[in-house]
């Protein structure tokens, strides 16, 4: 009898969660609604059974309370990568983490084949600063293998208290395994940096969180101030941009679209589809853009891309994104934590999914390790005897220069940085381009 009421009581609390039970009660079809929820019992008593068996005979004494967690952990991950349970910990930790500053590696993961796969390191992070790089697979943690762990148990165990370590076992392509030790910090995220490029604005966008469109806007602000009239173009960066905050992804592609769809989502049900527009203009004036891309872009990072390309307001370069075009509504469970529930899919102004396919850039640029090769300088005119002087009055103080100004010791800086990084020099050469063909039909 015991036994009995325990099944009973389990399934009346799991019935309770139920979305189907309305949809089988309102069925046309009595004797099929009946058969499906005699079908349902059957499936909750086998849950009672196992739940009573687990309790009764496991060699080590559990909690109800963890059973019924990991029940419902289970029954969620299995549906897939981004459903899961999130207990009340992990639930203040999720809505700290939207608000940008967390504790952690600074990692966004996602689980692939019973292994942990990097979607992609944040900027200025433990994780990033280690060498992790997107695509990279999480083997281990502290020499314990990941698998048979759900994708939030790998999460809880990479966080810890600031200032502890953890050695992470990657595997990278075909190379052997390796073993990275990284030490845990309190992540406070920057979403959005800026800088120029000569006469070319650069704004790097690492996530999507409450601070991204305050932030982008501060950031086209400042190099509005600083280039005037000289601004040619925008190049936006979202490489390893693991996404976030879907309202924010729509605001961030709205401030360079002036009209039109930038996202629609659409669920089991036709009637909950929705359609957001953009509203407001172009905060950049119709400035040529180019967006950066590669396999770390995941999520709100491709609605916005994926928004720009559909509406040619932007060149799209770099390599193909992630491909994450899911939507996961965090649904609290009173008294105790929340889930997080697939709903939709993402679909493009086009109407294209993003799931499992990403945004394909338009100009495809692999990344490459650009080596200068030192070798001596070529002869010109000015080396040789008796060459003529340029004739310009401040030739000879520029040359007898004996140190670089600040502005000079920028200009290098940056220089450097386009030498390193391969994708964005081909960005910033295609739109000054794009500026100098304009100029010249124009003319």
């Amino acid at each position: 009898m015991r036994h009995f009421r325990l099944a009973a009581t389990l399934c009346a609390a799991l019935l309770a969660f139920a979305p189907t039970a309305p949809a089988i009660a309102q069925s046309d079809n009595v004797d099929g609604a009946s058969e499906e929820r005699s079908d349902t019992y059957r499936q909750l008593k086998l849950f009672g059974d196992v739940f009573e068996r687990v309790r009764a005979d496991y060699v080590e004494q559990t909690s109800d309370k963890e059973l019924i967690e990991a029940a419902i952990q289970g029954m969620l991950s299995n549906l897939d990568p981004h459903s899961s349970y999130l207990s009340k910990e992990n639930f203040q930790e999720m809505q700290v983490q939207t608000q940008g500053e967390f504790g952690g590696l600074g990692i966004e993961v996602t689980m692939e084949q019973g292994v942990i796969k990097v979607v992609s390191p944040i900027d200025d992070t433990p994780a990033a600063r280690a060498g992790i790089r997107a695509g990279d697979l999480i083997i281990a943690l502290d020499g314990q293998p990941v698998t048979g762990l759900s994708l939030s148990e790998a999460v809880d165990q990479m966080r810890g208290k600031v200032g502890t370590e953890i050695k992470l076992t990657i595997r990278r392509g075909q190379r052997e395994p390796f073993e990275v030790t990284i030490e845990r910090e309190k992540i406070t995220i920057q979403s959005v940096r800026s800088k120029t490029f000569g006469d070319v604005g650069y704004l790097r966008i690492t996530t999507f969180n409450e601070q991204t469109q305050p932030g982008l806007e501060e950031e086209i602000a400042a190099i509005k101030d600083e280039l005037g009239d000289d601004l040619q173009g925008y190049v936006i960066d979202l490489r390893n941009n693991p996404g976030g905050l879907l309202d924010q992804a729509i605001s961030v592609s709205d401030s360079f679209l002036k009209q039109g769809e930038i996202v629609s989502t659409r669920g089991r049900d036709p009637e909950d589809s929705q359609r957001y527009n953009a509203e407001n203009g172009d905060m950049t004036g119709g400035k040529p853009l180019v967006v950066l891309i590669n396999g770390g872009s995941a999520s709100a990072s491709e609605i916005v891309a994926g928004a720009l390309q559909d509406h040619d307001r932007a060149i799209i370069m770099g390599t193909r994104s992630f491909g994450k075009g899911s939507v996961q509504t965090i649904i609290p469970l009173p008294g105790h934590g929340a889930m997080r529930l697939t709903t939709a899919r993402y679909y493009t102004p086009s109407g294209r999914s993003i799931q499992a396919k990403g945004i394909m850039p338009d100009i495809t640029v692999e990344p490459a390790d650009v080596e200068l090769i030192d070798r001596p300088e070529a002869r010109r005119e000015s080396d040789l005897r008796g060459a003529l002087e340029n004739g310009e009055q401040n030739g000879a103080a520029n040359d007898n220069a004996t140190s670089d100004s600040a502005e000079q010791q920028e200009a290098k800086q940056d220089a450097a940085q386009l030498n390193e990084d391969y994708q964005l020099s081909r960005a910033v050469d295609l739109l000054r381009g794009l500026t100098l063909f304009k100029q010249r039909v124009a003319n």
